[in-house]
């Protein structure tokens, strides 16, 4: 059995990590529990589970707890897409309209409100690349930004409680002009939900079963899913949002969550639960190029490609950026094909290295692959907003604190 020395990590500085979660988090109520995952060359180096997956009825968190992932589930999607790529069926440079036709004459916002918008043509169409970075024009409804957003709210676009079908998203969005020109900004927003609606077009198949055939039943991801199963049920998390004077209410009870019947819209922006088990044989997928215990979804080159920054003119994120979304402020992170990606490690003034390539959840979960370092970090819990706390800087930052062998040339 590997230790954390054996693998270039100090087991007592690791354990700085459960002293900083439960001081500052957990102690004082800020988030019910954590989970951390850190693994190298393969090799798990450290695991903690602290706090309680159901703070109301004091049931404690497990290494097996499944929980939200939200938009982790982008970067499964962006794989199922790009698997339909590398079998010749799609090109990053299609027009989307090529399998949505009523999206052929999308046009621009040019003032006006829900119902009656003025629109302008778009210097290009929107094309299969624009959704894999979030240059397409769509958007979320939560941004509370632009007249484009209220209707995305109005109409429920894109939400994954009392929303309309994938079929009908598409159908709303044929109606509904884009925030800016294709490629020409960064905007979080249903993109990725749109590549899992195409996902199931190109391929012939439903979207949910692409994804269990193809990626989670080959992965042996046995706990993840767009909806929790009724054995799973008594390891399903609570989820809760935070309040303004730093507590927490619950947000979803895990008795009676949606997530307990099947999705009304299957979400590939951020439909899945899962487990830190499962979601590490993903990660380390992705770390190995595509390939896990035999069984490769793509090929390195593709991983190659996905992993770069993908912006236009090699910007980073605050250049291209209109989103209010948290992660948009990182100075040196660009965007790849699913993915934020380091591209200037000094600038971003966290710990790690250029290459390296993450992304989170909205209810403060997190991801991160270092290639350089043959490294993988898993976080889990379940508080919203994502960007309520630092937490998961403060734990990429202590990760690389506890390091004690680096790879880096």
């Amino acid at each position: 059995m590997p230790t954390p020395e054996s693998l270039g990590f100090s087991a007592s500085r690791l354990k700085q990590i459960d002293r900083m979660i439960e001081h500052r988090y957990l102690s004082t109520g800020k988030l019910p529990c954590a989970q951390v995952l850190i693994a190298r060359r393969g090799q798990q180096v450290y695991q903690t589970v602290l706090g309680k997956m159901d703070v109301e009825r004091n049931r404690a968190a497990t290494e097996d707890t499944v929980y939200r992932i939200y938009s982790m589930t982008k970067p499964i999607t962006s794989i199922a897409f790009m698997m339909l790529v590398e079998q010749g069926l799609v090109s990053l440079d299609d027009p989307v309209h090529r399998v949505i036709p009523e999206w052929l004459e999308l046009g621009v916002y040019a003032g006006g409100v829900h119902g009656m918008f003025r629109r302008e043509r778009p210097q290009r169409p929107m094309l299969m690349v624009d959704l894999l970075r979030h240059t397409s024009g769509l958007t979320y409804g939560f941004q509370m930004r632009t007249n484009v957003d209220a209707a995305y709210r109005k109409l429920k676009v894109g939400e994954l409680v009392d929303s309309v079908s994938l079929d009908e998203m598409i159908k709303q969005l044929a109606m509904l002009p884009l925030e800016f020109s294709p490629g020409t900004a960064w905007n979080y927003g249903v993109s990725t939900d749109v590549l899992g609606y195409l996902v199931g077009k190109i391929s012939g198949m439903p979207f949910e079963k692409f994804v269990q055939e193809k990626i989670l039943a080959p992965l042996k991801m046995i706990d993840t899913g767009f909806q929790v199963r009724a054995d799973q049920a008594h390891r399903f998390a609570a989820c809760y949002s935070a309040t303004p004077d730093g507590r927490m209410k619950l947000q979803d009870d895990p008795t009676n969550s949606p997530y307990l019947k099947p999705p009304v819209m299957v979400s590939g922006g951020g439909g899945l639960v899962s487990t830190a088990a499962d979601y590490l044989r993903f990660a380390q997928m992705l770390l190995n190029g595509g390939e896990l215990d035999g069984v490769r979804l793509v090929s390195p080159k593709t991983l190659q490609l996905m992993t770069k920054n993908h912006l236009p003119g090699n910007q980073d994120l605050p250049q291209l950026s209109r989103s209010l979304f948290s992660e948009a402020s990182y100075n040196g992170v660009g965007f790849g094909l699913g993915f934020a990606v380091t591209i200037d490690q000094p600038r971003t003034m966290i710990l790690g290295s250029n290459g390296e390539y993450t992304w989170g959840g909205m209810a403060s979960t997190l991801f991160w692959v270092d290639p350089t370092e043959q490294l993988v970090g898993i976080f889990l819990t379940q508080l919203m907003p994502s960007s309520t706390y630092a937490v998961r800087r403060e734990l990429r930052t202590l990760t690389y604190a506890a390091m004690t062998e680096s790879y880096a040339k």
